[in-house]
């Protein structure tokens, strides 16, 4: 007897494309809790917009997508989908304070510019 199965997300057990800073685990954590429901993960990816082509987008899930890659950073896990993996090689996020501004900062060593505001990129 065939039985059938759906495809599900996979979570890596190789190195994630990405590296988050304990600096940003903590402030997704402490942001996450705030939530109600409580979501799964935090997603990170890669959209198309922009001056420059492309930015960054993180939103909280409350499950994986069937394309996804699920990586786990502590007990924190991120879902990138396949097309972002890609554009998120190499790449560092990071949380910064400081006395003009807050936020999470992704360092990038694929992007070939930004634009002037610093929000969209291109590779």
């Amino acid at each position: 007897m065939a039985t059938e199965s759906l495809a599900a997300p996979q979570e890596a057990t190789k190195a994630a494309p990405l590296t988050l800073t304990p600096q940003a685990i903590v402030k997704v954590r402490e942001i996450m809790a705030t939530q109600d429901p409580l979501p799964a993960g935090l997603r990170i990816g890669v959209v198309g917009g922009g001056c420059s082509g492309f930015q960054y987008s993180m939103s909280f899930e409350n499950q994986a997508g069937m394309m996804d890659k699920v990586f786990k950073f502590e007990d924190l896990k991120v879902f990138v989908d396949a097309t972002s993996v890609m554009y998120l090689n190499g790449c560092t996020v990071d949380y910064v304070e400081t006395l003009e501004a807050a936020g999470f900062k992704f360092d990038n060593p694929q992007v070939k510019s930004t634009c002037g505001c610093g929000s969209s990129f291109s590779v």
